[in-house]
This record gives structure tokens, sequence and C-alpha cells, in this order.
């Protein structure tokens, strides 16, 4: 069994700079990641543009360089990817962390593949791996889809978007322009607030000059094979639909965070407890990086806000130490 002075679950950009910064600092650690390296951003979609400038996405005052203020996804996982080999760091991929317990001062954490023993975990799981489902029928349907990746495949197609953020908003638009037959469900009474400053614009005359047909103050009641069937305002509406795009957003996995006996606020927030001067949790030796401090307000946390996790942990960890 491998022993570590520190296990970081997580191989996303905040996982990354936990990982840099303990090798800098000569501790004993490792990356365990269930994916590729930087698995949230590569299972974005392929033309997303970050809201953030590229040197806000920056780790390690390590510089990135894009062609743009705004860098694109596969630019992105270009800069990550070459941290993690450039800096030789210590990362498994492709391993799914299964449990952890922990007994005395140590915890055992199991994979798919592995058993180690850390004094010190770091959780920089983030919340991209879980979305908030409708919770009706026909959602299991194979034409439904929570996530979005390229809008050449719903060309010439009838889509349904259900959302009113970022995620939403690009997938509407990006298909309208390859050609869909785009309707946009929207439960609130209008496009989200927090889209991007440079497309809120467009979508809303998009959809003032009737290019994308939106339905707002409207939920979905039911999924079927070549319909959508929503209640609004006006009553119950059946569109006639080819694919159904449910990007409602995603959520931390709560239930993981339980079993290791994090404490989670009892409100809708869902919020762990942690100490923000060292970003460690209700159990001792137990971190949390990155957006999964934000229970449900997943809105709070950005790479830009949260990449300083990593010195303010490592740090406290050496703290600990002889």
């Amino acid at each position: 069994m491998k022993s570590f002075d520190l296990v970081i679950v997580g191989g996303g950009p905040i996982g990354i700079a936990c990982g840099l910064e303990a090798k800098k600092k000569g501790l004993n650690y490792l990356i365990i990641e269930k994916g590729p390296i930087v698995n949230s951003l590569f299972n974005y979609p392929s033309n997303m543009q970050f809201f953030s400038s590229s040197e806000k996405l920056e780790i390690d005052d390590i510089p990135f360089i894009s062609k743009e203020a705004k860098p694109k996804r596969d630019e992105a996982l270009e800069y990550y990817r070459r941290i993690v080999t450039s800096n030789k760091l210590n990362i498994h991929l492709f391993e799914k962390v299964e449990s952890v317990n922990k007994s005395g001062d140590l915890f055992t954490i199991v994979s798919d593949k592995e058993t180690y023993t850390a004094s010190n975990i770091v959780l920089a799981t983030g919340f991209y791996d879980l979305p908030n489902h409708l919770n009706v029928t026909g959602e299991d349907l194979p034409k439904v889809s929570h996530y979005y990746g390229n809008p050449h495949f719903y060309a010439s197609q009838k889509l349904a978007v259900i959302g009113a953020s970022n995620s939403a908003i690009d997938a509407a638009l990006e298909c309208y322009r390859k050609g869909s037959d785009v309707s946009l469900i929207i439960r609130g009474p209008e496009v989200g607030k927090r889209v991007k400053y440079w497309v809120r614009p467009d979508i809303i005359n998009r959809i003032e000059e009737g290019s994308i047909k939106a339905y707002y103050n409207s939920i979905v009641k039911e999924i079927k094979e070549d319909k959508i069937i929503i209640v609004s305002p006006e009553g119950e509406t059946t569109l006639e639909n080819d694919f159904v795009l449910a990007l409602t957003g995603y959520r931390p996995n709560f239930d993981f965070l339980e079993k290791l006996g994090i404490e989670l606020s009892e409100d809708e927030k869902r919020l762990p407890n942690y100490n923000p001067d060292t970003m460690e949790s209700n159990v001792t030796g137990l971190y949390l990086a990155g957006v999964i401090c934000g229970g449900m307000e997943t809105h709070k946390w950005f790479i830009e806000n949260s990449r300083i996790h990593a010195k303010i942990i490592v740090k406290h960890i050496q703290s600990k130490q002889p």
C-alpha cells in the first residue's frame, strides 16, 4: 500500500495547482483523476470561450498565452496539459476514487485500481459530473442530453434547449447558426443575468427577430420520441422535436461528501463546512479546493478566484508537520 503526505482527488486546474504547490514544498503527493487531464474542461463544448481572460486562468504564475483575450477550450486543454507534463506531476489518470475512510490520523483511499494511505486529502472534484435533472417522463430517452458538444450534430434538426445560463445560451446560438430549428425553454421571465455580456445581446436579438423561439416562465411536462410538452402561462404547448439539450446546471457529489463526514448546511445551498483561512473541512486533514466549496452556488467559484486555495492548503499542511 502506497502512502503519501497528500492525495488530491481531482485533476482539474485547481487539483493541478495543488499538485504543483505540494511538489514545490517537498510534499509526497499524488493526484487522482477519473478521466483525462482536466476532465471537466475536456467535456466542455468544443467551441466554448471562457468568461475569464487568460491571465486569470493561469496557475503558479505560469503564463497562459492565447490568441484572444478570452481563451477557447482547446487552448486551455493545451495549457494545463503542458503544465502537467512539463512539471512531471505525479498524476494517475482514468482512475476513479471509490471510497475514503479515516482511521486515527490516516486516510485510506480506495480507487478502482489501487489502495493508498495519506495524512491529508484535498477534494478538488468540481461539480460538472452530476447534472440537475428535470425529473420528467422521457428524460431518459436517447434524444435527451445534459451535455452539449458540437452544433454540427444538431444541424437541420428541431432542437429544444432547456435553460437560461451560459451553456444553454451558447448552445442555442451555435446550433441556430448551424441550421437547427431552436426552441429555448426558460423557467424564469428572461435570459439569465449572468450570461456573458457579449453573448446576451446576441440571444435577445435572435429571439426578438424570431430566429429562435423562446418560451419564458415555462417548464417541461413530458418528453416523447417526436415531441416535447411544455407548460407556460399560456397553457400547455406541444412542440415537434428531434433532440433535447437539458442544460439546467450541475451540482457537486453531495453523497460522496457526506460519506466522508463533511457537514453540509441544511438549506438549499448545501454549503460544506470548512475554514476559509485554511480550507480544512470539519474533518481534520480533509481540505476542499475550488468550486466544490460553494455547494449549490456553483456560479460563485471559478478558476480565477479559487486557484489561491492551493497555496493556502499546502501552507497549512506544512504548519502541522514536525
